[in-house]
């Protein structure tokens, strides 16, 4: 039996108890029958949810619920859930008394005596509608902060875990690095490193320095996934969380490669305007000092001449004759001077570059030496360019002289020619077009670039004192600028030079006409030079278009790229591959070819030689006279 004190304490507790749930306002704390009917009501539930005492208990809690919610039985389920579980929390949308629906956090828990009969349940609810707002609008701002990152395609945007493993992966890095998301995710990101910054270590830099500074900025080449490379600007940061501990990184990529090229061929036309207004200047210095200097070495030529009419002593006459030949060398020099300032006055006409170069082809040998292969390698086709055919041989001869003196210890020389399709600024500032190509490469000691950049200045010469004026260069520059060309030197240290003339192209109208025009090819074959010279003077005064040789051998390689060549004169005796041999071989390609021979010995000495039936004969020493009666015979 219970006494009376006890009882007390027990009722005053239970209405302590009563008095603080009635005057709670933050939750709604009621009681529910075991039907679900309310049979007590608070101040946090009047407070949020709108109803008295008076208007409630009594009523079903599922009221509360929204129509959806009541179609789905569950305010039924919950007290189904609470009375089997032990408690039943969840959290919905509920319905104020006036219509309007707020958040609510719902737990509901069975009320037992103590025999476990179940009187009713405790329902406690509370409005968490400002958090709900909150959580939805950051769990949008997350998924607009996704679409986001996942629509942009410029950049490759992307996390990486502590270590470095991809995380996750966005439309932009698809598109530029050309892997799927599945591809990537769990991999590391140094996969997308060139060989040699992963050998660097450049991915452990990156992180680290991200790690250690919060960002990481840098350019560099990274490679796609099939294998090409492309000029990436990269950003890593560093992700913290709250308590500063480093969960992750994020890191974007842009692909900058058009803006590097563009950037870079802006440096090189900049460099390039640059080098043109300096040489324009030494040009215009250049051209003013050789003109006064013409006109001095004129005063002294013509002193000269005055002054060998005057004396007669043997002595003076020797003096005269060094200062003539000092005269004429500055006259030389001036010329070339002239020529690469512009001034040099040309004599430009429609002119074949092969045809021009075959001509003068033995003079190119005897500039190269025996030491040295000598290789032409002409290409046909090649489109008519306007020049000056002599100040273009003078240029052809620098570059194969400069060829030789950088192949001491012998080497290779090769002459080539080409049509090339040029772009906008490929080669200097010359416009877009066809253009007629002379290169001469060797496989000598090279240039660095600071060399490169200063080669066609006036006087500039790496060589020693007394080898060279360092003019050669500045003529076949300025030949090709006066021209309408251009020049260009590719070299480096000990892995040679080429350097390319360029000359713009004639239209093919015009070469076709030029190509039916001109004068009868004569091949001149003779391992004696003079005798070669004299010969060739002889057959160009009577209006033949001169090709020579010194060798058998040489005269079939311009034979076979000469296809328009219609007469060989060729010795009998020379070494290696006789005239003899020579002419047969040659008709065996020519049939129609009209053959002289030619010989020092009379026509029946010669018959050891070889089979000369089928071949005119014309006995050494020959006159014009003769010359032109044979070829009367071969007409």
């Amino acid at each position: 039996m219970v006494g009376p004190s006890l009882w007390v304490s027990t009722a005053e507790e239970a209405e302590r108890l009563r008095l603080f749930i009635g005057s709670v306002t933050d939750y709604a704390i009621y009681m529910l029958s075991p039907e679900g009917h309310v049979v007590s009501w608070n101040a946090g539930a009047q407070r949020f949810k709108g109803y008295t005492a008076d208007e409630i208990i009594g009523q079903h809690f599922s009221r509360f619920y929204t129509a959806e919610d009541q179609y789905t039985r569950l305010p039924w389920r919950a007290l189904r859930i609470a009375e089997e579980t032990g408690k039943f929390e969840a959290e919905g949308w509920r319905v104020r008394k006036d219509g309007t629906h707020f958040w609510a956090s719902v737990v509901i828990d069975p009320i037992r005596d103590a025999t476990g009969r179940l009187l009713g349940f405790a329902k406690i609810t509370r409005d968490i509608t400002d958090r709900k707002l909150m959580q939805d609008a950051l769990r949008q701002s997350e998924e607009r902060f996704r679409l986001l990152v996942q629509g942009v395609t410029d950049y490759a945007i992307y996390m990486l875990s502590p270590s470095g493993e991809i995380t996750n992966w966005n439309e932009g890095g698809r598109r530029i690095k050309g892997y799927e998301q599945d591809e990537v995710v769990g991999s590391h990101f140094s996969r997308f490193y060139t060989e040699e910054d992963q050998a660097a270590g450049k991915p452990a830099t990156a992180l680290a320095q991200a790690r250690e500074h919060g960002r990481f900025e840098a350019e560099g080449w990274r490679m796609r996934k099939d294998g090409s490379r492309f000029w990436a600007h990269v950003i890593i940061d560093a992700i913290r969380d709250d308590a500063g501990e480093l969960v992750g990184f994020a890191k974007i990529t842009r692909d900058i490669t058009e803006r590097r090229n563009t950037e870079a061929a802006l440096a090189s036309a900049r460099e390039a305007l640059f080098q043109s207004q300096k040489l324009e200047a030494i040009g215009k210095l250049t051209g003013g000092v050789a003109h006064d200097f013409n006109n001095l070495l004129s005063v002294v030529g013509n002193g000269v001449a005055l002054l060998r009419e005057r004396l007669k002593e043997p002595a003076d006459l020797r003096v005269l004759d060094s200062v003539d030949q000092a005269t004429r060398r500055g006259a030389a020099l001036t010329q070339q001077l002239l020529s690469f300032a512009r001034q040099q006055p040309l004599r430009s006409e429609p002119r074949d570059l092969n045809r021009l170069i075959t001509h003068f082809e033995p003079v190119l040998r005897r500039g190269s030496r025996s030491a040295v292969q000598f290789d032409l390698r002409l290409q046909p086709g090649v489109p008519l360019a306007m020049l000056d055919g002599t100040q273009f041989e003078t240029a052809l001869l620098n570059l194969v002289v400069n060829a030789r003196d950088a192949t001491p210890d012998g080497g290779q020389i090769v002459v080539g020619t080409g049509t090339v399709d040029l772009g906008p600024s490929e080669v200097g500032q010359l416009p877009p077009g066809r253009y007629a190509s002379v290169c001469v490469q060797d496989t000598g000691t090279g240039m660095s670039a600071e060399v490169i950049e200063r080669a066609v200045e006036p006087f500039f010469t790496t060589k020693e004192v007394g080898k060279g004026t360092g003019l050669g260069l500045s003529q076949v520059y300025g030949l090709t600028q006066q021209s309408g060309g251009d020049l260009k030197i590719v070299s480096e240290p000990g892995r040679g030079t080429t350097i390319t003339m360029y000359f713009p192209g004639l239209a093919e109208d015009t070469v076709e006409a030029q190509d039916t025009e001109g004068a009868e090819k004569v091949l001149l074959v003779d391992d004696q030079p003079d005798v070669l010279e004299m010969a060739a003077e002889l057959f160009r005064t009577l209006g033949f278009e001169v090709l020579v040789a010194r060798s058998g051998t040489e005269a079939f390689e311009v034979l076979q790229r000469t296809p328009d060549l219609r007469l060989l004169v060729t010795d009998v005796v020379m070494p290696g591959m006789t005239g003899i041999q020579l002419g047969q071989r040659a008709r065996q390609i020519r049939p129609d070819l009209k053959i002289i021979l030619v010989s020092g010995y009379p026509k029946p000495a010669l018959q050891d030689s070889g089979d000369l039936h089928g071949f005119e004969f014309l006995s050494k020493p020959y006159r014009i006279a003769d010359l032109v009666k044979k070829l009367r015979a071969l007409a």
